[in-house]
């Protein structure tokens, strides 16, 4: 199985409340789903998401 990755990075002006808006239209309209979160010291919150990758199986 394989994973695609995307980071997303949010800066500290982005409420919570945004932040989780912004993900779920990701994860619901894209089928990503949330991997890491790291929230500096600054407050910039970097976010990686994962998806699979599926590849299709030729058949004989």
């Amino acid at each position: 199985m394989s994973w695609e990755f995307d980071q997303v990075t949010f800066s500290r002006d982005f409420s919570r409340n945004v932040v989780t808006r912004l993900l779920v239209d990701r994860a619901e309209h894209g089928g990503w789903e949330l991997d890491r979160v790291r929230i500096t010291a600054d407050g910039t919150r970097r976010v990686v998401l994962r998806r699979k990758i599926i590849r299709a199986m030729r058949t004989a």
